[in-house]
C-alpha cells in the first residue's frame, strides 16, 4: 500500500515559543535522525525545552532539542541531547541567515510532526516579545476566559 505524502500528524507545539516570541514566518524542514530517534520521536518523547536553530555556513542545526531513548532499544540507543542537522534547500538557509543577522531575529522550531512517514520540523522566524507584549496576552487570554465562563452560564 502506497503512502500518502499529504497525511499530517501533528506530534507536539512549542507553545512557549509563542509565548515569547512574536512569529514571523515559517518553513518546514526535514530533521537528519538516526537509530531509534524515529521510534522514540512517534512515541512523543521529545522535548523543546530551550531549544533553537543556528545557522552555520550552509547548514541548519537544530540545538537543544532532547529526544529519550527509545524504551525497546538496545545499546545502539541514541544519544538524546545531540545536535541534529536540519534539511533545507540553499537558498532558503541563505535567506534565513540574511534575516537572523537582521537585529532582533532568531529561529525557532514550533512544532514536529509527521508528514506520511517522514519527520518535520516548523522552524519559525521570531522575534523576541518584550515583558508589556506578554502581560497583555495574558490579560486579554483571562478576559476571553472569563466572557466563554458568563456566556456559558447564560446558556443554562
Amino acid at each position: 500500500m502506497k503512502q500518502d505524502k499529504n497525511n499530517f500528524k501533528p506530534l507536539q507545539k512549542n507553545k512557549k515559543a509563542y509565548f515569547n516570541y512574536e512569529v514571523i514566518e515559517d518553513l518546514e524542514c526535514g530533521i537528519a535522525l538516526q537509530g531509534t530517534e524515529v521510534k522514540s520521536i512517534r512515541e512523543g518523547r521529545f522535548s523543546f525545552t530551550d531549544s533553537y536553530v543556528q545557522v552555520t555556513d550552509h547548514a541548519l542545526t537544530l540545538v537543544g532539542l532532547t529526544i529519550q531513548p527509545y524504551t525497546h532499544g538496545n545499546i545502539h540507543n541514541h544519544e538524546p541531547n545531540r545536535n541534529r542537522r536540519l534539511l533545507a534547500h540553499k537558498q532558503e538557509i541563505k535567506r534565513l541567515k540574511r534575516k537572523v543577522d537582521e537585529k532582533g531575529f532568531t529561529l525557532v522550531p514550533t512544532s514536529i510532526y509527521l508528514r506520511g512517514n517522514l519527520v518535520k520540523v516548523q522552524v519559525s522566524l521570531c522575534r523576541g516579545k518584550q515583558l508589556h507584549d506578554k502581560r497583555a496576552v495574558v490579560k486579554e487570554r483571562d478576559m476571553n476566559r472569563d466572557m466563554r465562563r458568563e456566556l456559558k452560564q447564560l446558556q443554562y
